[in-house]
């Protein structure tokens, strides 16, 4: 797979592993079927794996060790803290205070099984914490040799400066797709380019929706996380399904799916992907997205689908949004 370079020297794949999914969130999970994508997703050349603490919490980066096994160097590991997480996994709230920064990324080098993290994110910014405090904790990590590189999740861009000029950021990473578009608008996409710092996008499927396999609520399982988004209430998904019909018209002129042009839109914008997936099929699928090229008449014509058209419900609930762009 093509390679990209973030910030601070960091060099992934063009698109990356999102693997939340596989452990939590999102319904049924099969642990079998996890492992086989995870090392599937490095045959494919694929090397940005992403993580975190949140993500079980714990069992996320305990899979991922256990697949990676002695392929662990052929992986770029991105993981990340916010969350006070006791060793039970009991949640206190969020903390940026250094000495939480350096506990957890201790932990998550137990959890991962190796002895450094590749790229290490704040997941959400701690209003009770200057961001030069949180993230002179996590260049002294780097410092120490436990990090390689350091970077921030969904911050404004005044956090972004404030952040850089402490130690260099490698990557922001937010979430950025068709149905979420707001980095475009917010100073965000255009700081980030500025001063070198790359930009992950999570959920460039708009949390599945986009891959055109959700039609109805009932779609998804009683316990998937997805249902209490305003995005995935019946009438937002009734609406939002005349966007992706639109992307399907669009990718069935260029023999494309509809999830492979979703993404293909991301990575035109200058972002990393990283798509969540737990099946093997649906990887492969993602990852031919990397070779997709789409024209100007293809963008005006995206653009033109989600301005035209609208996305209904907000991204996330109004405390997930509250935690957000900080």
């Amino acid at each position: 797979m093509k390679q990209t370079t973030l910030g601070d020297g960091l060099t992934v794949s063009a698109q990356g592993l999102g693997a939340m999914g596989m452990s939590a969130f999102y319904g049924t999970t099969d642990e079998t079927e996890a492992i086989a994508t995870l090392r599937h997703a490095l045959d494919l050349g694929v090397t940005l794996i992403d993580t975190a603490e949140a993500y079980g919490p714990f069992e996320n980066e305990k899979l991922i060790a256990r697949a990676l096994g002695d392929r662990r160097d052929e992986a770029v590991l991105a993981t990340k803290f916010a969350t006070e997480f006791d060793d039970a996994g009991r949640p206190h709230g969020l903390n940026g205070r250094p000495e939480y920064a350096r506990r957890a990324a201790e932990r998550s080098l137990r959890h991962l099984g190796t002895d450094v993290i590749d790229l290490f994110y704040l997941h959400r910014v701690d209003p009770a914490v200057p961001i030069e405090e949180t993230v002179g904790g996590m260049a002294d990590l780097v410092r120490d040799g436990l990090v390689r590189h350091i970077g921030l999740s969904e911050v404004s861009a005044a956090t972004i400066r404030r952040a850089h000029a402490v130690h260099p950021l490698a990557a922001v990473q937010s979430e950025f797709s068709l149905f979420s578009r707001d980095l475009l608008g917010n100073g965000v996409l255009d700081t980030l380019r500025q001063l070198d710092i790359g930009l992950v996008a999570f959920s460039p499927l708009g949390r599945g929706f986009l891959t055109g396999g959700i039609t109805t609520v009932d779609d998804l399982e009683p316990g998937d996380a997805r249902r209490t988004l305003p995005r995935f209430q019946p009438a937002a998904i009734a609406e939002n399904l005349r966007v992706v019909d639109q992307v399907r018209r669009i990718a069935a002129a260029k023999d494309a799916t509809s999830a492979q042009v979703a993404l293909a839109w991301v990575q035109a914008q200058g972002a990393v992907a990283i798509p969540g997936t737990r099946h093997r099929s649906r990887l492969d699928e993602n990852t031919a997205a990397v070779d997709l090229v789409l024209t100007g008449d293809d963008l005006t014509a995206l653009r033109r689908v989600v301005t035209e058209t609208g996305v209904a419900g907000e991204r996330d609930t109004e405390a997930g949004l509250a935690r957000m762009h900080a």
